[in-house]
């Protein structure tokens, strides 16, 4: 069975463009923060699957067969389907192979890796993820060879991670994001889910 990519980079272009329409609506009245939210991982999960059926029938959707933003809004997909691990580690190879052979930016794969790295609770590689620290700031979460990381970073086409960390946080004030009220609850919250879903042991 062919896949019709035409048809298929117009349902990835719908599916993203869903998930930032719930994920506005949502910030909008505060409800989006401080937990996953139903609606928002229901939009999630839907998406995953739909990917999924997707992949089966025609391997990754690149650039080459679904255009720069059909391909971006693949890579969105994947990268919130934050409660499926072993799609996003399968995934994770996928993008890795398309990126090899210029099919996607080399960032997306490196993105999707330092998010299930810290999902696993193991320091990330280019310090793409960020959270709330103990002194209520956003903040990278752990980043493996610290001293290396802009080098990473410098090859991916992205900025050194101070700047970034300071566009994080002006981007989460200006979104109304603020740290959770009882961030110790949060965080055992967090581990909770991260061991339900089956990142974590």
């Amino acid at each position: 069975m062919n896949a019709d990519w035409g048809e298929i980079r117009r349902e990835l272009l719908a599916m993203a463009e869903e998930d930032r329409r719930v994920r506005t609506e949502l910030a909008a009245d505060g409800s989006l923060f401080h937990r996953y939210h139903p609606r928002m991982r229901a939009v999630h999960q839907a998406n995953a699957d739909r990917l999924a059926s997707i992949l089966q029938v025609g391997g990754w959707p690149g650039e080459p067969q679904v255009g720069h933003d059909g391909a971006e809004a693949a890579w969105l997909i994947v990268q919130h389907a934050i409660d499926r691990p072993a799609f996003q580690r399968d995934t994770l190879e996928a993008l890795r192979l398309a990126a090899a052979r210029g099919e996607v930016p080399a960032v997306q794969p490196a993105l999707l890796e330092d998010r299930i790295r810290t999902l696993e609770g193991r320091p990330q590689r280019y310090g793409t993820q960020f959270e709330w620290d103990e002194r209520g700031e956003l903040s990278p979460l752990p980043v493996d060879d610290p001293d290396g990381v802009d080098e990473r970073r410098r090859a991916l086409g992205l900025p050194p991670l101070a700047e970034a960390t300071r566009e994080h946080r002006e981007s989460a004030a200006a979104f109304g994001e603020r740290r959770p009220p009882d961030w110790l609850a949060y965080r055992r919250r967090r581990e909770e889910w991260l061991r339900e879903v089956g990142w974590r042991a």
